[in-house]
């Protein structure tokens, strides 16, 4: 089974997964983990992931 996490601090994420019970299954090939960084496909030279709404408002939107 393999499960793909999208997120902004992979750090937070391989820690857990390599201190846990998850980490055995991975070694015994049941599971796949794979960690991407979102900030890796950003476009600017900043590595911005959110921006304004277009129609105002309160929040955040995430640049796709």
């Amino acid at each position: 089974m393999r499960f793909d996490i999208l997120t902004l601090f992979p750090g937070l994420f391989r820690g857990v997964f390599e201190e846990s019970i998850v980490k055995r299954a991975i070694e015994a090939k049941r599971v796949s983990i794979g960690i991407h960084d979102i900030r890796d496909y950003a476009h600017d030279k900043h590595h911005v992931t959110d921006d304004t709404p277009y129609g105002g408002g309160g929040g955040m939107v995430m640049k796709a």
